[in-house]
C-alpha cells in the first residue's frame, strides 16, 4: 500500500504563536455578522483561552499544536455549516472534557448548561468510538454510529460539530497511519456523507466522498483528479459560451443574478464512470451551470420559472432530466429547478436555478432551516420537522438490531422521495418505491399493523401496491389483522420495517419463552450455569442471529438440544469442540495446483512479516498490485479484500477491530485469477485478435470465455490467470489499441 506524502511540520515556538493567533482572528472574523449580545465576543475569546489553555501540552500527529484542530472546527461550523456563536463555542470545547482536565462542570460554570449540554453529547460520541476501537463485539461500530445519531433526536448541533470535526479529520488524514487513514475514510463515506446528504450539506457530503476516495481509491482519484486538470481550460471556454446567451437576455429583463458553472465532485464522475461503463471523456455532466437569482420571496418561483423559460429558448431541454423541487421541496428544505439541455456542440448540460435563499438552504441545510424558522415558509418548514419526527421515532426504538437499524437509517439516507395524500389532504413524504403498507405505518404503527389493503385515488390497492407522487390514499383495517414475515418483503421505510419487525418479535418472545425453559433445564443437568457467555456460546454453535432466535427455533423443535453433549465443560463455562487446524499455508481461490507453489510467501501482515492462511475475497478478487487489507471472519479465517471493493467501505466502518494491516510480496510463480469485460462491435474475426493478444502476444492463461452478441455489438467476459496488477493493467491497454473496441474494464462476478 502506498502512504500518502506528509508534508513535514517545522513551524518554531514563535511562528506558532502567530498562526495561532491567525486562525483565532479569521474566526472572529467569520462570527463577526452573527455577534448580537454584547457578551457574544467575550464568550468566544474565553472558550478559545479555555481551550488554548486545555490543550496546551498536546499535538496532533501531524506536529502541529493541537488547538489548531477546535479552531478550525469551530471555522468549519461557522462558514460551511452555518451556525453560530454557541456552536463555535462548543467547537473549540468539544475535545476538552474527553482529553483534559477541563470538567463538564466548568463548562456549564463557565457557559452555561446549553453549552454544557452540547459538549457533553460530543463527549459521548468521541467517547464510545474510542473506547470501542478494539472491541471483539461483532457490532460494535454500528453501536457506535447508533449512539450518534441518536444525539440527532436530542440536539441536532450535536451532530452537525461533529460532520465539522469529521471534515477537519478528513482534510488532515496524510499524517495518519494507512490502516487508520482506511478506517476513518470508509467510516466517512459509509454513514457520516450520507447524513450530510440528507442533512442539506451538500458540499460538506461531496467533499467527504472525494477525500475518502482520495484514500480508498488512489489511483482513480488521482487519475479523474488530473483529467479535470487537464480539462479545465476547455471546460471554461465551453462554460462561457454556453452562458453568454443567457446571461445577456438576464441582464436585459433586469433582473439581478449570478451565474458560474462549477465541476462536479471527483467521487460523482468515478461513480458514472463505474454505473454508466464509459470513459472520463464520455461522461457528459463533468460541470453544472447554476444560477442564482436575488428576489424577493413572494417571486421566487416566478423567477425561476421565468429564467428555466429564457435557457429553454435557446437550449432544448430533456423532460426525463427535469427535476421540480420549486413547487415540492425535498424534505430537508432544498429547493430549485433543475433542467439538463442540450448545449452547444452537441454536449448535455444541467443548469441548477435557485434563489439566494434556496441556495443557503443547498449549502448549509439544516442550520439555515433553524435560521429562517421564525419566517413565512411554513410549507417547507413543516415538511422538515415532519422528516424529523420521523427520524426522531426511528431513533427511539431501543429493541432494534443495531445492524438493521443502520442499514435501514441509511437506506433512507438517501432515497429520492414522493409526495402522497390522505382522504383529508395533508401531505406525507415517502421514500420512491414505497408501498401502502409503508404509507399506513406513517400514520401511525397501530394503523399499520391492522392494514388489510387500501384505496389508492378511489381504487382498491393490495398492501405491496407501490405508491406515486400525487396519489391519495385511504387505509383499510381489522383488528383481526396482525404483521406477518412476508409484509418485510415490500415495505422499504425504516419506521414500518421496525414496527413490523417489532409486532413479529412481540408474538415470537411469547413463543420462545418455552425455549428458554428447555435451555435452563439441560443447563441445568449439564451443570453449567445459564450465564449470558453460555447462552451466547450455544446461540452460535447453532448458527442463530440471536439468543431469542435460539429459543424460539427451540420451542419449534428445530433444534436438537441433545447435541449440546458435543460440548465440553470447563468450570463456569461451556466451550465448544476444538476448531480444525488450519495448515499455514496461503490458498489462492478458483485456480488449479499448476498456478499455485506450495508455501509462497505472498503477503506481510503487521510489522512481524507472518506467513498466515488467507482466502482472496470473491467479491473483488484481488491481486499482486492491488490496494488491499485482511479481514478476520467469523467462519472463513482471513479474507484480502480490495480497498475499493464494493463492500469494503461496511466492513472497515462496522467492523474496524477485525481489518489487519496487509500488503504484497513480489512472487511471480503465483498466478491469480481475474476477469475482464470487453465491449466492442462485432466484426469478423474480432474474438481471434483478442485471444491473439492475451495467449500469443503476452502469453497469458484463459481459464474460462464467453461472448454474447447483439445488433451488431458485443460483450466478451474472460477470465485470465494474471500474476499482478502490472500484467493486468498492459493486458487492458494492449486490448484498448484494437479497432472496434469500445470497451475493456477489469470484472469481477
Amino acid at each position: 500500500m502506498d502512504t500518502a506524502v506528509v508534508k513535514k511540520y517545522n513551524l518554531d515556538e514563535e511562528q506558532e504563536k502567530k498562526e495561532i493567533v491567525r486562525h483565532y482572528r479569521a474566526l472572529m472574523r467569520a462570527l463577526k455578522p452573527r455577534f448580537n449580545k454584547g457578551g457574544d465576543r467575550e464568550a468566544v475569546r474565553t472558550a478559545f483561552e479555555m481551550a488554548a489553555d486545555a490543550h496546551r501540552h498536546m499535538r496532533r500527529k501531524s506536529g502541529e499544536p493541537y488547538i489548531f484542530h477546535p479552531l478550525a472546527v469551530a471555522q468549519i461550523c461557522v462558514e460551511e455549516i452555518g451556525l453560530g456563536v454557541r456552536s463555535a463555542i462548543c467547537a473549540l470545547l468539544h475535545d476538552t472534557v474527553e482529553d483534559t482536565e477541563l470538567t463538564l462542570e466548568d463548562v456549564d460554570r463557565e457557559f452555561g448548561q446549553e453549552i454544557a449540554h452540547i459538549v457533553d453529547g460530543l463527549t459521548k460520541i468521541s467517547t464510545v468510538i474510542d473506547s470501542n476501537n478494539n472491541s471483539s463485539t461483532t457490532t460494535a461500530q454500528a453501536e457506535n454510529f447508533k449512539k450518534i445519531l441518536l444525539t440527532l433526536a436530542d440536539d441536532p448541533r450535536v451532530i452537525l460539530i461533529k460532520l465539522a470535526d469529521r471534515m477537519h479529520n478528513m482534510r488532515t488524514l496524510d499524517s495518519m497511519a494507512r490502516e487508520k487513514q482506511l478506517k476513518i475514510a470508509s467510516e466517512t463515506v459509509f454513514i457520516y456523507a450520507p447524513l450530510a446528504h440528507r442533512l442539506g450539506l451538500y458540499n460538506i457530503k461531496s467533499e467527504m466522498e472525494d477525500l475518502a476516495m482520495k484514500y480508498t481509491e488512489q489511483e482513480t482519484y488521482r487519475e479523474i483528479a488530473k483529467k479535470l486538470k487537464e480539462t479545465k481550460r476547455e471546460r471554461t471556454r465551453y462554460i462561457n459560451e454556453f452562458i453568454k446567451p443567457i446571461k445577456e437576455v438576464l441582464q436585459e429583463e433586469g433582473f439581478n443574478f449570478e451565474i458560474y458553472g462549477r465541476p462536479k465532485s471527483i467521487h460523482s464522475i468515478s461513480h458514472k464512470i463505474k454505473t454508466k461503463g464509459v470513459k472520463f471523456e464520455e461522461v457528459y455532466d463533468l460541470f453544472a451551470i447554476r444560477i442564482i437569482m436575488d428576489s424577493a420571496i413572494e417571486k421566487e418561483k416566478s423567477d425561476c420559472w421565468k429564467v428555466y423559460s429564457i435557457i429553454t429558448d435557446f437550449y432544448h431541454p430533456s423532460p426525463e432530466r427535469t427535476r421540480d423541487w420549486l413547487s415540492n421541496p425535498k424534505s430537508n428544505g432544498y429547493e430549485a429547478l433543475h433542467v439538463t439541455v442540450m448545449g452547444p456542440s452537441g454536449k448535455w448540460v444541467e443548469v441548477q436555478i435557485r434563489s439566494k435563499r434556496m441556495n443557503e438552504y443547498a449549502e448549509k441545510g439544516v442550520a439555515a432551516h433553524w435560521r429562517y424558522k421564525e419566517g413565512s415558509n411554513t410549507v417547507q418548514e413543516s415538511k422538515f420537522d415532519q422528516w424529523f419526527t420521523q427520524i426522531r421515532e426511528i431513533l427511539n426504538n431501543p429493541d432494534s438490531n443495531t445492524l438493521d437499524f443502520l442499514a435501514d437509517f441509511k437506506s433512507n439516507l438517501f432515497t429520492e422521495e414522493i409526495y402522497v395524500y390522505t382522504p383529508k389532504g395533508d401531505l406525507r413524504i415517502l421514500p420512491v418505491g414505497s408501498t401502502t403498507l409503508d404509507f399506513a405505518y406513517s400514520i401511525h404503527s397501530a394503523v399499520g399493523n391492522k392494514c388489510i389493503g387500501a384505496k389508492v385515488n378511489y381504487k382498491l390497492v393490495p398492501l405491496s401496491h407501490k405508491l406515486r407522487s400525487g396519489d391519495q390514499v385511504e387505509i383499510i383495517t381489522t383488528n383481526k389483522q396482525k404483521p406477518s414475515d412476508d409484509w418485510l418483503n415490500f415495505v422499504i421505510t425504516a419506521k414500518a420495517k421496525t414496527k413490523i419487525k417489532d409486532a413479529l418479535k412481540e408474538e415470537k418472545r411469547v413463543v420462545a419463552m418455552d425455549g428458554k425453559d428447555q435451555l435452563e433445564r439441560k443447563f441445568s443437568h449439564l451443570k453449567v450455569p445459564m450465564s449470558q457467555y453460555n447462552i451466547n456460546e450455544v446461540t452460535q454453535y447453532y448458527k442463530q442471529q440471536s439468543p431469542l432466535d435460539l429459543y424460539y427455533q427451540i420451542a419449534v423443535k428445530n433444534i436438537d438440544l441433545s447435541d449440546l453433549k458435543n460440548f465440553s465443560v470447563l468450570g463456569d463455562r461451556l466451550d465448544p469442540p476444538k476448531p480444525v487446524k488450519v495448515v499455514e499455508q496461503p490458498q489462492v481461490e478458483d485456480s488449479n495446483s499448476k498456478h499455485l507453489k506450495k508455501d509462497a510467501e505472498l503477503i506481510i501482515f503487521g510489522e512481524s512479516s507472518d506467513k498466515i492462511a488467507y482466502k482472496l475475497a470473491n467479491c473483488c478478487r484481488p491481486i499482486p498490485g492491488d490496494d488491499v487489507f485482511g479481514f478476520v471472519t467469523a467462519s472463513e479465517g482471513l479474507k484480502i479484500h480490495r480497498t475499493n471493493c464494493p463492500n469494503a467501505a461496511q466492513l472497515l466502518a462496522n467492523y474496524g477491530h477485525r481489518v489487519v494491516k496487509t500488503k504484497w510480496v513480489k512472487n511471480r510463480e503465483i498466478s491469480f485469477l481475474t476477469g475482464l469485460r470487453i465491449i466492442g462491435m462485432d466484426d469478423v474475426g474480432v474474438i481471434h485478435k483478442i485471444t491473439n493478444i492475451i495467449s500469443g502476444e503476452l502469453k497469458v492463461n484463459i481459464a474460462a470465455l464467453t461472448i454474447e452478441s447483439r445488433e451488431g455489438l458485443f460483450e466478451g467476459r474472460i477470465k485470465v490467470f494474471v500474476h499482478d496488477k502490472e500484467e493486468l493493467e498492459e493486458l487492458l491497454q494492449r486490448l484498448k489499441t484494437l479497432d472496434g473496441i469500445q470497451a475493456v474494464t477489469r470484472w469481477e462476478e
